[in-house]
């Protein structure tokens, strides 16, 4: 009977025992049963089952549905009662392979705990490999692949495929692009390295390292980036337990140089922002046991230390300072989480010159927590920013929803907001949208991101990591997570998406402190830019919005520190874009530079009339923000014959290194 029913199994097979041993010669399969001899090819790797090691050798099979399906594969038969098979699931290529799903032992047959068992979305024509690996069993298997109806992920749900990198150092906490291609890069930090894994656009990393100063401040509790230098390359803080350490990148990109300041600072949050708007990154420092700190930049990315005026109180207790435009004044506001035995919650409003004022009391945002950090978003779109205070610990209440009221001031809603009844504390809370739905998710303890109903409720969702770094690893538009020597990719859906990438040019460079409007059906979605959010990590530089179902977006707006406004109308879904600052139609002319250009339109010489500094170096942008042309000024002339008809944007370096930007048209 047995040999009948193994004749039988033959006679249905795609292929019998010709399983082929690397992923370039992976043999097409289709729907139906394949068997295939011992498993003595290349290891499959990266390995695609949470918590799984490497094996050493493997099996290969590439599969291309026609059509988009739901498909099974599973060893969960008969005929394998007694093996113990592993199955990983990739798309891409080769060289790059990106885990879908993978499965050790999910079978019920015979041993639950042996033959498994795995099922994923096929989209038409994507091809897919399946690899069978050794671990437990090298010896061969018979496998069904079962094609059902395609059944799309519920697009309120987000899973993670979970995936180990090989990242050096010691402090593994961030996520942001370090060689200005706007590309998300891992950044880990060692006394006396930086190691990095880059990004490449066929996503894959590139592993560098780079020499740095030997400092006894190490970022132990924080870690920001931000280009304090205007120079197009990211630098960063480290925020430790004794004091504050910069690391600027070499232009180059060769190796690091060091600037740190002797006071002590028992460093919690840090962040970049620009404090006085003079379009150079300062930085701000929480203090755990005095008034917080703040670093000036001079314009040149030297920083000199001040302390107090942004959260004064003596015994310190700043954990979580996050900087956000919570009254649509267009600067940034402080909010500071507080932790101890005495602190309230801290709002500090912008006064616009460079100077705070605590409305804790008035906004309805002072309070005894117990938390080290916060997550602000717009959460039910409707302009204003609101916030989530995390609890680390219940002795003062949970977690705290408050809904912005527009006027300043903010309401708590969080009885039936779904935080009421998450109890589980964290010292980590972000606000990112995991599964671009267009309504923004918060991720908290528990391995839990808290799915946003839309209505300023939220749903609990499992998924298989803490909170780390948020970027996208794999720039296919889902946010991803960093978190150690894993990372987690976004599985997705059918949501479609935008992301943005900013290059200041009268404001930071990063763009630092911009709020970006995202409009459609929608109504209005809003986003800023922030370095430092959370407790920790640092996170992606990059603006992302999900939209949906919606395949249409009327337009976006980029409303810069420096007051310029940049309008984008109808910009394809479902692709990253770079945004210079000046860069389109919807410059505000009252904070042009004060120069003229003519004639405009020109054919040929642009003439340059300023009597109100002396210029150095022109550089000239086209509306994506490419460098078209970089040249001295003689005579305050240019010459721009060489550039194609089109509009442009021109930015002048005075002999302070200021810039100056204006348009014109090319003929």
């Amino acid at each position: 009977m047995k040999k009948l029913l193994l004749l039988f199994l033959l006679s249905i097979t795609n292929f019998v025992a010709n399983g082929q041993n690397t992923c370039a010669t992976a043999l097409p399969v289709t729907a139906g049963i394949t068997v295939t001899d011992a498993i003595n090819g290349e290891v499959p790797t990266p390995v695609c089952i949470a918590g799984g090691t490497v094996a050493t050798a493997g099996k290969w099979y590439i599969y291309t549905p026609v059509g988009n399906r739901t498909v099974t594969v599973t060893t969960d038969l008969n005929i394998n009662i007694g093996k113990d098979p592993r199955v990983h699931i990739y798309k891409g290529g080769c060289n790059n392979l990106i885990c879908v799903a993978g499965d050790d032992d999910s079978g019920v047959l015979g041993n639950p705990d042996a033959l498994c068992k795995v099922t994923f979305n096929a989209m038409s024509g994507t091809p897919y490999y399946i690899a069978f690996d050794n671990k437990w069993d090298s010896s061969g298997i018979t496998f069904n692949l079962i094609e059902n109806d395609y059944i799309p992920q519920p697009v309120s749900v987000v899973s993670f495929t979970q995936q180990p990198i090989s990242l050096q150092g010691t402090y593994k906490d961030c996520v942001v692009d370090m060689n200005g291609d706007y590309l998300d890069d891992i950044v880990s930090v060692s006394n006396g390295q930086i190691h990095m894994l880059l990004q490449t656009e066929s996503g894959t990393f590139q592993s560098v390292t780079r020499t740095t100063p030997i400092t006894s401040f190490q970022p132990s509790w924080s870690i920001a980036a931000g280009d304090i230098d205007n120079d197009g390359f990211n630098d960063l803080i480290y925020g430790g337990g004794q004091g504050v350490a910069f690391m600027k990148q070499n232009s180059n990109q060769t190796a690091f140089t060091m600037m740190s300041t002797p006071e002590y600072v028992f460093s919690q949050r840090t962040n970049f922002v620009d404090l006085n708007n003079d379009g150079h990154l300062d930085a701000f420092v929480c203090h755990d046991v005095d008034p917080n700190v703040r670093y000036m930049n001079d314009g040149n990315g030297n920083f000199t230390f001040f302390q107090g005026g942004m959260g004064d109180y003596d015994a310190g207790g700043n954990y979580g300072s996050i900087f956000v435009d919570y009254d649509n004044d267009g600067d940034m506001d402080l909010f500071i989480a507080k932790c101890g035995s005495g602190p309230i919650d801290e709002l500090h409003r912008n006064n616009g010159d460079g100077t705070f004022t605590d409305v804790s009391i008035v906004a309805g945002m002072a309070e005894p927590s117990q938390s080290w950090s916060s997550a602000w978003a717009d959460f039910d779109n409707d302009g204003d920013m609101d916030a989530m205070i995390g609890a680390s610990s219940n002795s003062n209440g949970g977690h705290k929803l408050r809904r912005n009221n527009g006027d300043g001031t903010f309401t708590d809603i969080t009885f039936g907001s779904g935080l009421d009844v998450f109890s589980t504390t964290n010292i980590e809370n972000v606000a990112h949208d995991f599964n671009n739905d267009g309504f923004v998710d918060l991720f908290m303890g528990g391995n839990t991101i808290m799915i946003n109903n839309g209505n300023m409720t939220f749903t609990p969702n499992p998924i298989n990591t803490a909170v780390g770094s948020i970027g996208d690893l794999n720039n296919d538009g889902f946010l991803d997570i960093q978190l150690g020597n894993n990372i987690f990719l976004n599985n997705g859906n059918d949501n479609n998406w935008i992301t943005l990438s900013l290059q200041g040019v009268t404001s930071n460079r990063n763009g630092i402190g911009a709020r970006v409007e995202l409009y459609g059906a929608w109504g209005k979605q809003i986003r800023e830019v922030r370095s430092g959010d959370g407790f920790r990590h640092m996170s992606t530089l990059n603006t992302h919005f999900g939209i949906g179902t919606e395949e249409t977006i009327t337009k976006l707006v980029i409303k810069w520190p420096s007051g310029i406004v940049d309008e984008i109308l109808n910009p394809a879904i479902n692709q990253k874009i770079l945004v210079t600052e000046s860069s389109t139609l919807g410059v505000n002319p009252s904070v042009a530079s004060k120069f003229t250009v003519y004639p405009n339109p020109t054919k040929n010489i642009l003439n340059i009339e300023s009597a109100s500094f002396d210029i150095k170096t022109a550089t000239v942008y086209d509306i994506t923000g490419r460098v078209v042309l970089t040249s001295k000024v003689n005579n305050q002339t240019i010459d721009v014959h060489s550039l194609s008809t089109g509009t442009y944007i021109l930015s002048l370096i005075d002999a302070e290194g200021k810039n100056h930007i204006q348009k014109f048209i090319k003929n």
